[in-house]
């Protein structure tokens, strides 16, 4: 095998991209044949040479892998972000080997990233002499007129970074939903920073959405934030689109676009009375009309009441005894007069308090006698 670039080689294995393998070489971390190489452009070759990174030997190539991302709306197309934004790296964590973007979604832009650690094919998908079609689906504020879109399709002079302006290449336009803000599908060859928004802003429209769903050969088919595996085939169209040759696109993927918002018209409010057929959960019954005054309706005799005079007849009660006729009650015990006191048995004389009786005399009281006190000592 011929001897190739020690970077390229450290950055085939996947230890890490073109420029930190150089920054790896730089720093004297890596070893050939037991020599530390600090010179950048040195050649050597994988097969024959013994090539170690921080002390770990490169076990060859690494086996290149594919993916196709839907990046979703928020994320940076970047490895690595020092504002510590989300990158679509956060997104691919699951899959097997390193894979960097080809290309570029700005944050608020979503659709189809290709990812992949094949960077040759990388190279040569985003030179601009490869012409790989990209369709985008894009919505914009304002309804441009057919002549700005024909103006688009022709190609418009756009400002690039540091004031340079330069002229974009024709670019295919189609209408894909009338409206206040419509939608417009976009397919261009070039791959320039924020190319779809500023050939519109020339124009006087602003793009409030923007979804990649065709990168070349490859269709958008995964939902946002998903990713999938590329196949054989898929990978061989893409190498042949990267070499100029021209692959048969595929047919354009169903797009979904959220329906406008309808807006409820309230029908005007009519009066109860003009609107007699309205039916509500709460709603009364229709009542009956009501007779006119002349016309009383008739209604079923009544039984005849008793008049007052012709009281319905009871059992007669038993006559109360009048005032004079008190009922008779058996005669109370006389009751003593104050005079009379009731007799009661004489008490004992009391003894006067000379004659006090001793504690022995008293009857029925006995207390032992209490032990002497002990003194302490």
């Amino acid at each position: 095998m011929p001897a190739e670039r020690l970077q390229k080689i450290i950055a085939a294995a996947g230890v890490a991209s073109r420029r930190k393998s150089e920054d790896l070489i730089v720093s004297g971390r890596v070893v050939v044949n037991g020599q530390v190489v600090t010179q950048l452009g040195t050649k050597a070759d994988p097969e024959q040479d013994h090539i170690r990174v921080d002390g770990k030997l490169l076990q060859g190539p690494e086996r290149y892998t594919y993916v196709a991302l839907n990046k979703p709306k928020g994320y940076v197309t970047t490895v690595s972000d020092e504002k510590k934004r989300p990158t679509v790296m956060d997104l691919v964590k699951k899959v097997k080997g390193r894979v960097y973007p080809v290309g570029r979604l700005d944050w608020a832009s979503e659709g189809l990233l290709l990812m992949t650690n094949d960077g040759a094919l990388a190279n040569a998908l985003m030179k601009a002499a490869s012409n790989v079609a990209k369709t985008y689906v894009v919505k914009v504020a304002g309804q441009p007129d057919e002549a700005k879109l024909d103006k688009l399709r022709r190609g418009v002079s756009i400002a690039e970074k540091g004031g340079r302006r330069v002229r974009t290449a024709p670019a295919k336009i189609r209408l894909i939903r009338e409206g206040d803000n419509p939608w417009l599908e976009v397919t261009i060859i070039e791959g320039r920073n924020r190319q779809v928004r500023k050939m519109f802003e020339e124009v006087g429209h602003h793009v409030e959405k923007i979804r990649r769903v065709q990168y070349g050969p490859l269709a958008l088919d995964v939902p946002p934030g998903d990713w999938r595996n590329l196949t054989l085939l898929e990978v061989a169209k893409l190498k042949s689109a990267a070499s100029g040759t021209k692959v048969a696109s595929p047919p354009s993927p169903h797009i979904v676009l959220r329906a406008p918002k309808a807006i409820a018209i309230k029908p005007p409010r009519m009066p109860k009375s003009a609107n007699p057929s309205r039916t509500s959960k709460f709603s009364k019954a229709p009542r009956a009309p009501r007779p006119p005054h002349s016309e009383k309706p008739s209604f079923k005799p009544r039984s005849s009441r008793t008049s007052h005079s012709e009281k319905p007849s009871h059992a007669p009660r038993s006559s109360r005894p009048s005032h004079s006729e008190k009922p008779a009650f058996a005669p109370r015990s006389s009751k003593p007069s104050r005079s009379e006191k009731p007799s009661y048995a004489p008490r004992s004389p009391r003894p006067s308090h000379s004659e006090k009786p001793s504690r022995s005399s008293r009857p029925g009281t006995f207390k032992p006698s209490r032990a002497p006190k002990r003194k302490r000592d």
